[in-house]
């Protein structure tokens, strides 16, 4: 990687554990770019740039709520 930006994905259909999450980012001065999509089919979107979404460079960490709406965590994991 010829910059040092480590992209992190954030799946979670909670907005309130969402913005817990960024508060707590922020709180550690972690700075890295955080993208949040809420269920596993726009999590796959956004990582293959499909149905319209910018493709997130290569994600070093994705951050996955297990029980989700449209694909679970796990059904992500396994397309993924």
């Amino acid at each position: 990687m010829s910059n040092n930006i480590v992209n992190i994905l954030l799946v979670e259909d909670d907005e309130i554990d969402a913005e817990f999450i960024q508060r707590a980012f922020k709180n550690e001065r972690i700075a890295n770019p955080l993208t949040i999509e809420s269920d596993g089919v726009d999590a796959l979107d956004r990582l293959r740039g499909t149905n319209g979404k910018e493709r997130l460079e290569t994600p070093f960490l994705i951050l996955l709520d297990l029980n989700l709406p449209r694909m679970d965590g796990l059904h992500f994991l396994k397309e993924l």
